[in-house]
């Protein structure tokens, strides 16, 4: 039986993709979840799975061409088996991907020269107010206006006379009012020239993804947000202590780790935040799949973790390590499970010294965590302060799934998990 290969959709708004190279040729045997191809995404590159055995029989787009989400990409099937004909393929928009640079150039308007300044005519004789008379190289001037002005920082042939015979007056220092140019001191400021880059900024195809997913999330999902501090100085007391244990090993476990391991446990014991919204129910997952924040320099990606609930905590910080490292292009790609399986998510942004903030979640999932940094904070224990390493936490949920005790229990379920770390290797 002849099977069509189609464009897969692997992200949530995801409307076409790139074959970026066929890991299997013509006639090769294939198994069902083979990697067939890789993708390119909006996001990222991923390995496309067989659905079906057989033989690849034909590859109808081959490297380097765009195709809309359905589009036919080859066909699977037995040797003996009849490919349907030209006629009757159909014949997909395809797009050949070599669009060449280019270069915008933005006109400079032209500034126009200053006019040429104007000299004023010399004041008259009979002007009321004139420039200081000077005898001999000295400016004539009181002695009470000498002493004013030098009080004052004044120039004193600045000052504009009103006296008899062109004599700076005490009035005529009290009246008088430096430009503004100039300080009091006589010293001119100088006020640096600013330009500001005011050009647009063309999005990428990733950026414009993350734009129509965040869109859909705020206006489907009615979020609501819970917040509670924990406190952290048993688990960084455990982490150190374990990751001495695990350093002849080269494994190494991150805060982040932690987090996930704890907010897996507390799913599982939870399980209606391990659902999808539909509008007669809530559709349940066999797995905890919790999705990964990751900044790239592109854009952010979260993909998941699959079937964190079997795993241990050494599990997750080798499966976080390695998912990190193909979701950057290292050693590997992600898979189209990895992009679209995700049940719940976390996002960590105490590297960069954030405190506290909340998260969008990712849809169709029900919710997201929000971590920020580990930090030294005075807090009150039995009555005395003591400084203890405490972390602020923020669950973002989908009203639609849970109300707002629901996600408190959540959380404190979380809370709890990381504030007897032991909870994590039982």
């Amino acid at each position: 039986m002849i099977h069509e290969v189609t464009m897969p959709a692997m992200g949530a708004d995801m409307t076409e993709g790139t074959v970026v190279k066929w890991l299997k040729s013509e006639g090769d045997d294939v198994a069902r979840g083979d990697k067939l191809a890789e993708i390119e995404t909006d996001k990222t590159v991923v390995e496309m799975e067989a659905y079906n055995a057989g033989i690849l029989r034909k590859i109808v787009l081959g490297d380097g061409t765009k195709a809309p989400v359905g589009s036919l990409l080859a066909y699977i099937g037995g040797a003996d088996d009849v490919l349907p004909t030209t006629d009757t393929a159909p014949e997909p928009p395809v797009e050949v991907v070599s669009e060449p640079e280019i270069e915008l150039e933005v006109p400079v308007a032209e500034v126009p020269s200053p006019p040429e300044a104007v000299v004023p005519s010399p004041a008259p004789a009979m002007s009321l107010s004139a420039a200081p008379t000077v005898e001999g190289g000295r400016i004539k001037a009181s002695p009470l206006a000498r002493r004013l002005a030098q009080e004052k920082g004044y120039d004193l042939a600045a000052i504009p006379a009103t006296g008899p015979g062109g004599r700076i007056t005490r009035d005529d220092v009290l009246d008088f009012t430096p430009a503004p140019a100039f300080a009091t001191s006589g010293v001119a400021v100088s006020v640096p020239s600013v330009t500001v880059d005011g050009s647009d900024i063309e999005l990428t195809t990733m950026r414009q993804a993350i734009a129509r997913v965040t869109v859909r999330s705020k206006t489907e999902a009615p979020h609501y947000y819970v917040t509670s501090g924990v406190d952290m100085t048993e688990a960084m007391s455990f982490r150190a202590q374990l990751n001495a244990e695990l350093a002849e090993s080269g494994v190494r476990v991150s805060v982040n780790d932690m987090i996930i391991k704890a907010l897996t446990m507390a799913i599982v014991k939870y399980p209606k935040w391990n659902t999808t919204f539909h509008e007669d129910r809530l559709e349940g997952h066999e797995n905890v799949n919790i999705g990964v924040a990751i900044a790239l320099e592109a854009g952010l990606i979260v993909p998941a973790l699959i079937g964190v609930q079997s795993m241990s905590l050494v599990d997750v910080a080798n499966a976080s390590k390695d998912l990190g490292a193909r979701a950057r292009g290292e050693g590997g790609s992600l898979t189209q499970e990895e992009l679209t399986a995700g049940t719940f998510s976390t996002s960590n942004l105490g590297m960069f010294g954030t405190d506290t903030f909340a998260a969008i979640i990712v849809p169709p999932q029900a919710g997201i965590l929000a971590v920020g940094a580990v930090k030294p904070t005075p807090v009150v224990v039995d009555d005395e302060i003591v400084v203890r390493q405490m972390m602020n936490a923020t669950v973002s949920a989908d009203h639609r799934v849970g109300d707002g005790a629901e996600a408190a229990i959540l959380l404190n379920e979380v809370k709890d998990n990381l504030e007897r770390p032991l909870r994590l290797i039982l």
